[in-house]
């Protein structure tokens, strides 16, 4: 979060003095900015005082019937929250779209978590995602509002996959949550219903078996999981 703030600090500071776009003509930056600080909020606060006994929807609704208002569903209320701000942009989407889009950025950044469960795996499926995004996006302004969230990823890969780092939710939320929107933003509304039912359909599948248990008994799968571990 902070290379990103620190990164779109300097590009303002430039802009300022010239050099570069006029100041905030990239809405996509403070989309990008918003969406690290919010989402990285929410999985802090879940990285800090979450409660490991209450897992996945299911045990975050169960323990809200009981009374108990756990992190995981604060952070589901406010990545929720999140997201509709980060749709409801001027001339961009209304009604049906705006709901779907928000939950498309809301899945994505629940998908991070998910995946945040073997060293440097979140990263690199993120990367994988990323690819076409990027090609899509070329040097638009979506694609330079992006670009700095991916580079802090990649550059943390290395040190994630030895174990001497832990994105946590802080860190998982964020880069699935920039990946929604960098799809809400880039592409059209038929790939987005498709992306959105692609994350509905991982996220449901979550719930009911274990990624890591599919990726070991997946030849191909785990290979790519293992690549880059210490022994």
């Amino acid at each position: 979060m902070f290379a990103v703030l620190i990164v779109e600090a300097g590009r303002s500071m430039l802009e300022a003095l010239g050099l570069g776009a006029e100041p905030g003509a990239n809405v996509a930056r403070t989309l990008v900015l918003f969406a690290c600080f919010a989402f990285g909020l929410l999985g802090f606060v879940d990285d800090v005082l979450g409660d490991a006994g209450d897992r996945g929807y299911r045990g975050h609704v169960r323990a809200l019937a009981q009374g108990r208002v756990t992190t995981g569903i604060l952070k589901l209320l406010g990545g929720a929250a999140a997201a509709l701000v980060l749709v409801a942009v001027p001339d961009f989407v209304s009604g049906k779209r705006l709901i779907a889009d928000a939950v498309l950025i809301a899945l994505a950044a629940n998908l991070g978590n998910l995946l945040d469960r073997a060293p440097g795996r979140t990263i690199k499926v993120a990367l994988v995602a990323y690819a076409p995004l990027a090609l899509l996006a070329g040097s638009s302004p979506v694609g330079i509002a992006v670009a700095p969230v991916m580079g802090a990823s990649t550059g943390v890969l290395l040190d994630d996959l030895r174990e001497r780092v832990m994105l946590g939710d802080a860190g998982a939320n964020v880069i699935g949550a920039v990946l929604g929107l960098m799809a809400v933003l880039e592409l059209g509304r038929g790939a987005r219903t498709v992306v959105l039912v692609v994350l509905l359909v991982l996220n449901v599948a979550a719930e009911m078996v274990s990624f890591s248990t599919v990726i070991e008994k997946t030849p191909w799968l785990r290979r790519f999981d293992e690549a880059g571990q210490r022994d």
